[in-house]
């Protein structure tokens, strides 16, 4: 039988969580380790699932695929637990934190806050200063509804702002789907080009980027920003995602792009629903499978919105879903994601710094002395709050 294996890590545990009598896998070298995997063998329209302990995934994958299964399933443990490249110089060995940078006049969220570029150093720089590793700069909106803009004017707006954060010592990514932008862009200093077509929106960006050497970032979109959103449909929203992004690492390879410089980002809100997004959420860990970084990006996204209690009478504006941003960033930081593409920097940063600090507390040794006040129910996690 022709087919594809998937596998999605579950159960995902931190330090504190993992009994050395286990077999268990580091999370793409990472902090959260994992001992069971969903596998999921795909052909056509025919999906089989089944939930099992690591030692078991190579014979039931060789039993869907005889004489190809098991080396696949081995294949892909390796992809997940692998550590990831540094991106432009930066370790991936704890959560980053990219600081969206919008120099436009319709973004959902930002529009018009930086039109002039003395403003949108000037943001950036505190950016950095609140935590930002990296600022992601764009000149053309592209949600949902939005319009394309000239060439000129995106250029105009995004070259004065990646020079001067960039001779500021940023790292600085350039936002752009036009091959023309991303070379003066990488030109002017910038580090890393995020693409919210995967490399396919102009057909010279594929040799673009392989010709910069930077890293890039393949975005999921179905359709155009005009009308994505019109009737977005999957067959499995997950599997459909993971299967575009591995044609297009494909096509990378093809074209020179070292995978090692490649983040793979599944779209969050770009042609999916509520329930592909919550989907998508849930099935997070399975983008590790493609043996790259992964990228979220949910910040202040109107599916927060329709989630929120009251959203049957005024649903809360894009600048009113920091709660619900937070809480989408930690939920990816716990599925495995290395980097948080965020509006609001010093708040996620203050988030992911806890999230990480708390993970890596040592379980209870055993046998400990108990210190005064605390009683051996306490120590265990089993104290009355």
């Amino acid at each position: 039988m022709t087919g594809a294996l998937t596998l999605r890590p579950v159960g995902l545990r931190g330090p504190a969580e993992v009994d050395a009598a286990e077999v268990l896998l580091p999370l793409a070298g990472g902090p959260l380790r994992f001992g069971k995997c969903e596998a999921i063998w795909r052909a056509g329209r025919h999906t089989r699932r089944a939930v099992l302990p690591l030692a078991e995934l190579a014979l039931w994958a060789e039993r869907q695929a005889p004489g190809r299964g098991g080396a696949a399933a081995e294949a892909l443990l390796q992809r997940l637990s692998a550590p990831r490249a540094p991106l432009a110089g930066l370790s991936l060995d704890r959560p980053r934190i990219m600081g969206i940078l919008n120099v436009t006049p319709d973004s959902f969220s930002d529009g018009g806050d930086r039109a002039d570029p003395q403003v949108a150093v000037r943001d950036g720089l505190a950016m950095l200063a609140a935590g930002a590793d990296i600022l992601d700069v764009g000149g053309e909106s592209t949600r949902p509804g939005s319009q394309p803009v000239s060439l000129a004017e995106e250029r105009a707006r995004v070259l004065p702002v990646v020079e001067a954060l960039a001779k500021a010592g940023a790292v600085v990514s350039i936002d752009t789907r036009h091959a023309a932008i991303m070379a003066e862009a990488v030109a002017a200093g910038a580090a890393i080009i995020n693409d919210v077509t995967a490399l396919e929106g102009d057909p010279d960006s594929l040799a673009v980027a392989a010709e910069t050497g930077v890293p890039v970032i393949l975005m999921h979109m179905q359709g155009e920003p005009q009308t994505m959103q019109a009737n977005p449909t999957y067959d499995s929203v997950a599997l459909d995602i993971y299967g575009y992004l591995a044609g297009r690492l494909e096509a990378c390879a093809a074209a020179g792009i070292d995978p090692g410089r490649v983040v793979v980002d599944p779209g969050i809100g770009f042609g999916k629903t509520l329930d592909h997004n919550l989907q998508l959420f849930e099935q997070l860990a399975l983008f590790q499978g493609l043996g790259t970084a992964v990228l979220l990006g949910a910040s202040r996204k109107s599916f927060i919105a329709k989630l929120a209690p009251q959203a049957s009478e005024a649903p809360p504006g894009p600048k009113q879903r920091l709660g619900g941003s937070l809480a989408a960033a930690l939920f990816g930081l716990q599925r495995g994601v290395q980097i948080l593409r965020v509006h609001d920097v010093a708040e996620t940063a203050q988030a992911a710094a806890f999230w990480r600090a708390a993970g890596a507390v040592p379980p209870p040794v055993e046998g400990a002395p108990v210190e005064d006040g605390e009683s051996r129910a306490d120590r265990a996690g089993g104290g009355l709050l």
